[in-house]
């Protein structure tokens, strides 16, 4: 049986207790093995646990800790890395039987840095193939299970990242976000998930450097964890050419404090129908917020659907572009709602393609002005509560009688203004029990005001105590 307090004891706090000799990397890392023990046969949140090298490494952690050495700050804390991320000698399958052997022969820079930090690898993710859905199940590992609720979805693309972080697996898990993948599984599964800036984080594991989708980021039970993340993984790198400079001073635990903020409010981003109990907590948080200091206001965005169809038809391209030669050798064994997108992708011609940019643009040019009045904007990360396993993203694409799509996330359109970061904090729980979450847009590269937003709504609605049924 694992401790459940030393489970769910937040990354921050167990790298001082380490460094102060109060307890033991062998003891927390065997806690951990203890736990995905306990909960991986039921969630299916871990495709590979490393459980000799985690003791090994936990037993060297603890020696450098008696010998006095320079700990770094995240030395002896246990991690894990979603399944899409290169890990130097360890299979990164992608969730695909196209990739069901391949061994990186190096770890991408995110797992250098946490490695470095002195966190240790207990093991990787599931994702959904080559993370393309809010569904995480896959044709080589199955079905990854919500930890409130087993019948539903965690979320995606990070999903078995997410359920380990709810349930205690592990205090800190990466997780990769193209249109939401770490921000849905935050929401579904109750926990912080942030996508960082655009280039806050190095991102190299693509063919293509010049991407403009794609972010690493933290899941994290606190803000303070997630801060501790960023800091530890942030850039600058030259492997990643767009990686951001200087780096980031970063306060951890973030300030709390909101007083003189001027927040905006949108509940639907202009054409989405969202959930009354979602509704109902995200203007609880706004509330919140507005009781701690900041000033919030309604607006109006004025985004449309037009903009969640031309992210769609990005992702297509993008998804056929980097795995779309494995069709030919993959396909009958693939994720049969996968190859749509991939023959979505293949099929639009570039003239097509580069006016996407136009609607991009149109984004912009509406929120640009609403961030220019306000320190950050408030929405729902996800129009719905989580649903059940078995379904995809496009049985949540009907346009009711009032125009208003009936979709399930609300973060993809965010990755079209990437330099924008968006964190996804906890915002309440349904009637049945469910989590929920607010998202908090901030503006460009102003990673610090997202931070100390949600650290602020955490110090008036704590969350860290709350733990699934699991």
């Amino acid at each position: 049986m694992s401790d459940l307090d030393l489970a769910y004891t937040p990354a921050t706090e167990l790298a001082r207790r380490i460094r102060a000799r109060e307890v033991s990397p062998v003891e927390v890392v065997a806690n951990s093995l203890a736990r995905i023990a306990e909960v991986n046969p039921r969630l299916n949140c871990f495709c590979f646990v490393y459980g000799d090298e985690a003791m090994a490494r936990a037993g060297e952690a603890e020696r450098a800790v008696i010998a006095g050495k320079k700990l770094g700050p995240l030395h002896g804390v246990p991690i894990a890395i979603k399944d899409l991320t290169p890990t130097k000698g360890k299979r990164t399958t992608l969730g695909s039987f196209a990739y069901e052997h391949w061994v990186p022969d190096a770890d991408a820079p995110i797992v250098e840095a946490l490695l470095g930090a002195g966190a240790i690898l207990v093991g990787k993710t599931t994702t959904p193939e080559f993370a393309h859905s809010s569904f995480t199940e896959s044709p080589l590992w199955g079905i990854t299970r919500n930890p409130w609720n087993g019948d539903l979805t965690p979320g995606g693309s990070s999903g078995g990242s997410a359920a380990a972080v709810a349930t205690g697996c592990v205090p800190l898990a990466e997780g990769s976000d193209m249109g939401g993948s770490v921000r849905i599984p935050a929401a579904f599964c109750g926990i912080v998930g942030l996508k960082p800036s655009f280039g806050r984080i190095p991102f190299t594991i693509l063919p293509s450097q010049f991407d403009q989708l794609s972010h690493f980021g933290p899941l994290a039970r606190t803000v303070a964890d997630a801060a501790l993340f960023l800091a530890v993984t942030q850039g600058p790198d030259e492997r990643d050419i767009q990686s951001l400079k200087p780096a980031l001073d970063i306060a951890i635990p973030p300030p709390a404090s909101v007083e003189g903020l001027r927040l905006a409010l949108s509940l639907d981003l202009g054409f989405y129908y969202v959930d009354p109990e979602v509704a109902a907590n995200t203007r609880a948080a706004a509330a919140a917020l507005a009781e701690a200091g900041a000033t919030i206001e309604d607006v109006e965005l004025r985004w449309t659907k037009e903009m969640s169809d031309a992210w769609y038809g990005h992702w297509a391209v993008y998804l056929a572009a980097f795995f779309g030669d494995k069709l030919k050798d993959y396909r009958a064994v693939m994720d049969p709602r996968l190859v749509p997108l991939l023959e979505t992708g293949l099929a639009m011609n570039a003239v097509a393609f580069k006016r996407l940019e136009f609607v991009r643009t149109e984004q912009w040019k509406r929120l640009s002005p609403i961030l220019q009045r306000y320190d950050a904007l408030l929405c729902p990360t996800m129009a719905l509560p989580p649903p059940p396993v078995g379904g995809s993203d496009a049985d949540y694409e009907r346009v009711d009688e009032a125009g208003r799509l009936h979709g399930l996330d609300m973060t993809a359109v965010f990755n079209f203004v990437s330099q924008c970061p968006a964190l996804s904090v906890p915002s309440g729980i349904t009637a049945t029990g469910l989590p929920t979450g607010l998202q908090i847009v901030a503006r460009r590269f102003d990673d610090l005001t997202a931070l100390r937003i949600g650290a602020a709504l955490e110090a008036a609605r704590p969350w860290a105590d709350r733990r699934p049924p699991v």
